[in-house]
């Protein structure tokens, strides 16, 4: 059977208040090329399909219009929410999305339900497992921590239950919205931080043949059964070395796994350049970034005059403008951002108590404490995504 697999469309999100839905309408008719010119017999989408939990009407029309063409070209598709979209909102009509071959999996207590789709080998049960935000989930799964790890392994317990009881030869696909230890992150990612802990370790999905992974915007494999499609799109400078792609799956009659990645359209590169502003607009070098989105890094001592409107002139896509000036490291001046760039909000607020204080930070009961906050505020957000008030404590 072979499965497009992708992710993290975020339709309706800027690039530093450019408008992309003309890049994200690309994009989706290339899905729909890809699909009808390679033979696809099922397509993946897993999760982070709108930027936010109520998307502008542009981007809606054409997520509307994406699924009437999937569906037109008579390939199932199966899509799960993200930590981005909000799950009851995108789940409003799947049974009768259903009828139509768009199989939205949105509701946590029905993971252990598939889409199973046949082919010349028998069958192919599809799990999708939508982003589980611990603290919101933990009824559901009865779990006895509220983390990552302990409420994907209960949701994955009940996938390899249903599997156990399906005829021997079926083959499986899980479809997962996680930050699965191993991968390597973006600055585009919305942090889901619990108790200190991102992500999940591969090993929680031991038992079937492939895991159509979301939520990291790098295409990559953690193993050769456990993949990142990546986003469609760069959605920040930090992602100006990747290569965007989808993963074309073949998965054979014995659950074998290849893979090949199929690149996406790029509407424009982007770069990051870095130096002082008379070394940027005359360097030959950087040529080859004329036409990109540029974040320029101003590095002079003292900061130059205009320096938008210089550097303009050069790069007309100049969207992102930095200043870091030589500074010895010990230099009270250094760059603020720098000194918290890595840095969590944990160990941001951590740091703060630690200044005000004059050197001592928090003690383990306060750390405790400001964990559950951080984790109050991320749930608090969660509900309200969905129109619900007040989180459950």
């Amino acid at each position: 059977m072979r499965i497009l697999h992708t992710s993290d469309w975020h339709l309706g999100r800027s690039f530093h208040r450019v408008n992309l839905l003309d890049a994200q309408a690309a994009f989706l008719d290339h899905l729909v090329t890809t699909v009808r010119e390679r033979d696809v017999d099922a397509v993946l989408v897993a999760g982070d399909v709108y930027d936010r939990a109520v998307p502008p009407l542009a981007a809606v029309e054409l997520f509307d219009r994406a699924l009437h063409r999937l569906a037109a070209e008579g390939v199932p598709t199966v899509m799960i929410s993200g930590n981005h979209d909000s799950a009851r909102r995108l789940g409003v009509g799947a049974g009768l999305f259903d009828r139509a071959g768009i199989h939205l999996r949105t509701d946590p207590a029905v993971c252990a339900t598939p889409v199973v789709l046949s082919d010349a080998h028998g069958d192919v049960a599809f799990y999708g497992l939508p982003y589980l935000e611990p603290a919101l989930v933990r009824e559901e799964f009865k779990t006895a921590r509220a983390g990552h790890e302990a409420v994907v392994g209960a949701a994955m317990e009940r996938i390899r239950a249903d599997l156990a009881g399906r005829p021997a030869g079926t083959r499986s696909v899980v479809l997962a919205h996680a930050f699965v230890a191993g991968g390597e992150p973006s600055d585009s990612e919305r942090d889901i931080t619990v108790g200190g802990v991102a992500s999940v370790p591969a090993g929680v999905f031991d038992g079937v043949d492939y895991v159509a992974l979301g939520h990291l915007h790098g295409c990559q494999a953690i193993t050769g059964r456990v993949r990142y499609s990546g986003s469609p799109l760069a959605y920040s400078f930090s992602e100006a070395d990747h290569r965007k792609t989808m993963w074309l799956i073949d998965l054979g009659p014995g659950g074998e796994v290849e893979g090949e990645r199929i690149d996406c359209p790029v509407p424009r590169r982007v770069a990051r350049i870095r130096g002082r502003l008379e070394e940027l607009v005359e360097d030959p070098a950087l040529a080859r970034h004329e036409d990109s989105w540029i974040e320029a890094t101003l590095t002079d001592p003292v900061r130059p005059p205009e320096p938008m409107a210089r550097l303009s002139a050069r790069f007309p896509h100049t969207v992102s403008l930095v200043f870091d000036p030589e500074r010895a490291p010990e230099d009270p001046l250094a760059s603020y951002a720098q000194r918290l760039k890595g840095r969590n909000d944990q160990q941001i607020a951590e740091d703060f108590v630690a200044h005000v204080r004059g050197g001592s930070g928090p003690d383990d009961r306060e750390r405790t404490v400001l964990q559950d906050v951080f984790d109050d505020v991320r749930v608090d957000t969660a509900l309200a995504q969905d129109g619900v008030r007040g989180a459950a404590r």
